[in-house]
């Protein structure tokens, strides 16, 4: 990996799924994949589709995220969906310099690392930075009443907005992204190594060093 990569010359390609539950293991399955590829700022590449889950999308579901059995019908299924969203993420970064972002990323990873066994498929062993983590880190339990995306979004007054669409809130996700990294400038985070080490740290390691203070949302 490019250990001393400059973050502003880093590329992240932030996504979301929405889904028909919480948790493949449990049958869940994916019904939307969202992608935006940036470095320094600038938009490289985004990508979009519907899934057809192949069974039905439970009532508050539906209530949630607004997705039907009737908008997914023609949807490709989760074989086809995959094969084109790894083509994106080969296209716009390789896992030797690249870095995936998910808000709350565990459970999105969960899903593509299910998909990716289940179809037979390696996956791609990119550096994952977790927005939820690294807000933790960097905004203090005092100044935020939770790290949810509704929340970030409103702390930071992004112009995007959530709405538990997929390219919706990866929009918001990349906002919120960029608002963390500028952040990160305080505590003398430049290269995507820095940034590594620093998301090892725990809130309390943060509040218990030194830093420069003045940020505001």
């Amino acid at each position: 990996m490019s250990s001393d990569l400059h973050l502003h010359d880093t590329t992240f390609i932030v996504l979301d799924l929405e889904t028909t539950g919480a948790s493949p293991q449990n049958g869940s399955a994916i019904t939307e994949i969202g992608a935006i590829a940036v470095r320094g700022g600038v938009v490289l590449g985004e990508y979009s589709t519907f899934v057809n889950p192949k069974s039905p999308i439970p009532e508050y579901i539906t209530n949630l995220t607004g997705i039907t059995d009737e908008m997914l019908a023609g949807a490709p299924e989760i074989g086809s969906a995959f094969a084109e969203f790894l083509q994106f993420l080969e296209v716009h970064g390789d896992d030797t310099q690249a870095h995936l972002v998910a808000h709350n990323a565990p459970f999105d990873l969960g899903f593509l690392r299910a998909a990716a066994k289940n179809l037979s498929c390696p996956w791609p062993k990119f550096e994952v930075v977790d927005t939820v983590k690294l807000a933790r880190l960097l905004i203090e339990r005092s100044e935020i009443a939770n790290y949810k995306l509704g929340t970030l979004s409103q702390f930071f007054n992004t112009s995007a907005l959530p709405n538990h669409r997929a390219l919706d809130d990866v929009k918001t996700t990349v906002e919120v992204l960029h608002r963390l990294l500028e952040r990160l400038a305080g505590y003398e985070v430049e290269t995507a190594q820095e940034l590594r080490q620093f998301m090892k740290r725990t809130p309390r390691d943060i509040l218990g060093a030194s830093r420069i203070r003045g940020f505001g949302p």
